[in-house]
């Protein structure tokens, strides 16, 4: 494909409002926490003008169903109206995650932004022209290698469903016994930020053991936020647990102006619960400690959990049983006790 038919999606100015979730229907969805009105915005290339000459007959929207920490499950009209969306509806779509609390959306189709983005899919998807998503279930195979699970293309709900029901199959995986120590890699073509690499600390935490420790292997990371505001944020305040962030949210306006960065440090907090050793690949320690992780050496901490040796699952390294995962974005990881429905 010609590169010159990319287009950069920027958040903050190319986008147009469709219309608005009410703040009455946000209020009942966050169980009275929170009380905005929520912005159903695209990128204006979606919607086409007479001005600029562009416009579409069909819009394919290609993709991977998996379990998600702020939606339950990524894709559908997730794609549309937050991975084309304007910066309030990201900003307070995340902050409705993080309120309503990851570890009762993770893995589960009917959840509160999810409604959120039905509603503006039922209500203005008639301002587009045709939407049609083409969802793939990926896991990881017997020999280790990426496979195609399933493929469903469909332009209605019901073919998410299906696709999320499957992905709740191979991509959801319910332990046993909780997890001690866990080593998780980030590969450096992939995570380059702790706002994406940060899926190490979602995807396991319901599976972690009070106390603890999850390994950060993250050759590729060199920045916080993969946007300058979001980036000076997590910085200034790092992942500092719910209490603390909430009330950073209502003395800073540029927090309070920026929520998915709020979101964000809720989700990369263990809250005390358990310890995050970072090893980056180009932070150093004092940027790292920071952010209220813990610093770890990556050339020294691969050299003991060295990825091309361990194989996803449990492992035992020096007499200790470790539980490696060399990608966190293509499941989630449960101690079923803490899954209870």
């Amino acid at each position: 494909m010609p590169r010159d038919l990319f287009r950069v999606h920027d958040w903050r100015n190319d986008i147009v409002t469709l219309g608005e979730v009410p703040g009455e229907f946000i209020r009942e969805e966050s169980e009275g926490k929170l009380d905005y009105a929520w912005p159903a915005q695209v990128n204006k290339l979606l919607v086409g003008s007479s001005k600029t000459g562009v416009g579409h007959d069909l819009i394919l929207s290609l993709g991977q169903v998996v379990p998600h920490e702020v939606v339950g499950f990524a894709n559908y009209n997730k794609n549309i109206f937050v991975g084309t969306g304007g910066v309030l509806g990201i900003h307070r779509s995340h902050f409705l995650g993080a309120v309503y609390g990851m570890e009762r959306m993770m893995g589960r189709v009917d959840t509160p932004v999810r409604r959120v983005l039905n509603y503006a899919s039922e209500h203005f998807g008639h301002l587009l022209p045709q939407i049609v998503y083409v969802q793939t279930v990926v896991s990881k195979n017997a020999a280790g290698k990426l496979a195609l699970n399933g493929l469903f293309i469909g332009d209605d709900a019901e073919c998410f469903e299906l696709a999320a029901e499957l992905s709740l199959k191979v991509n959801f995986k319910m332990m046993d016994r909780e997890i001690h120590k866990a080593v998780v890699f980030l590969d450096p073509e992939e995570f380059k930020s702790t706002w994406l690499g940060n899926k190490s600390v979602y995807r396991t935490r319901m599976a972690l053991a009070d106390d603890a420790e999850l390994i950060v292997l993250a050759p590729g990371v060199h920045e916080f936020g993969e946007d300058p505001t979001i980036d000076m944020l997590i910085r200034k305040y790092g992942y500092c647990g719910t209490p603390a962030t909430l009330e950073a949210v209502k003395n800073d306006a540029t927090l309070a102006g920026n929520l998915s960065a709020a979101a964000h440090l809720i989700h990369g907090s263990s809250e005390g619960r358990f310890k995050i050793r970072y090893c980056p690949g180009h932070l150093t320690r004092e940027e790292i400690e920071g952010a209220h992780f813990e610093y770890g050496d990556l050339a020294e901490t691969m050299a003991k959990y060295d990825p091309a040796k361990l194989s996803d699952g449990w492992n035992t390294v020096d007499g200790e049983d470790i539980f490696y995962i060399s990608n966190p974005g293509l499941g989630l990881w449960s101690y079923k006790g803490r899954f209870k429905d």
